[in-house]
């Protein structure tokens, strides 16, 4: 196995007091078996993140920052075609004015069904299509477009995006990012009098006034080894900052899958665990098997809370 768990750590001052005082025996033990094979530093400024950048490397996808081409082999999963164009991932969001900016909502709390997704993902062929974009729809919070100006077009991941002011994550002296922002402002407007938005509207639900351009690139080939999986039951809690449920949701994970690492390792299997927070990617493996090893691998309590806040 080759666990990967995005959003292990994070940086807001609520989420670093629950990581003080949360009780992980399973990941205490793994941490007194295994050393750090491979780290990869950033920052919270980086366009992708660290779960994105680890990924990439895990199944062999090449980009530089913001530059990692997630939508064309998103667009291929999801039965398409992506051919040899440059494809971006267009997803369909609500953003939400506050006293702090415009941030955007987690698409998923849109609840966002296929009838109403390609209604919508319709009303918008007109303005991408008059400005030489190609769309295609994949899901429904996955919509694609392709155009020449996303080959190499560095774009902030969603995860970076939600819940903050979304200006931070536009660059403004790209001339295709403004372009960009012309045709959304376009969209924007078309979305406010949609017949959807307003049918969600009345009944309480988030209107889908938006949409965040991501992933951007030209499909390159991938391997995706079989022993790679990855845990994302922390993404949620840790995007909408509800720290109890984040607490619960990482309980759940070490009862769960990394009880069954340890097991692993316990019979001698192959394990890397990659731990991913907001700055940092850390990929551990199992200690070399010495005496010496075998003596000093007792777990210690609140080991794994102090190496997350590194992260």
């Amino acid at each position: 196995m080759h666990l990967l768990i995005p959003f292990a750590s994070v940086l807001s001052d609520g989420g670093q007091h629950t990581l003080r005082t949360l009780n992980l025996p399973n990941l205490d033990a793994l941490l007194a078996r295994m050393i750090p094979a491979e780290t990869d530093r950033g920052d919270a400024h980086t366009l992708s993140p660290p779960h994105e950048r680890a990924l990439a490397r895990a199944i062999g996808l090449a980009g530089a920052d913001g530059e990692l081409p997630w939508a064309a082999q998103a667009a291929a999963d999801d039965g398409l075609d992506p051919g040899d164009l440059a494809w971006g991932l267009v997803t369909p969001a609500h953003w939400a004015a506050g006293a702090d900016g415009v941030h955007v909502v987690d698409p998923q709390a849109l609840a966002l069904d296929e009838a109403e997704s390609r209604e919508l993902f319709d009303a918008l062929h007109e303005p991408f299509e008059s400005a030489g974009w190609l769309l295609a729809w994949g899901a429904p919070l996955r919509w694609y477009a392709a155009h020449e100006s996303l080959a190499e077009l560095p774009t902030a991941s969603l995860d970076r995006v939600v819940g903050r002011d979304v200006d931070a994550w536009i660059a403004r002296d790209d001339a295709r990012m403004r372009a960009l922002r012309r045709l959304q402002n376009e969209v924007q407007m078309l979305l406010h009098a949609h017949p959807v938005n307003a049918a969600r509207e009345a009944r309480g639900a988030l209107a889908v006034n938006s949409f965040w351009l991501s992933s951007c690139g030209v499909r390159q080939p991938v391997e995706r080894p079989a022993a790679l999986r990855v845990d994302e039951r922390l993404r949620a809690p840790a995007l909408a900052e509800d720290w109890p449920a984040w607490r619960a949701a990482w309980q759940a994970l070490d009862a769960g899958a990394l009880r069954e690492a340890l097991a692993l390792l316990d019979a001698g299997r192959d394990l890397a665990l990659t731990l991913c927070g907001e700055r940092t990617a850390l990929r551990l493996e199992p200690r070399p098997y010495t005496w010496w090893s075998r003596l000093s691998r007792r777990a210690r309590a609140g080991a794994a809370g102090e190496l997350l806040e590194t992260l």
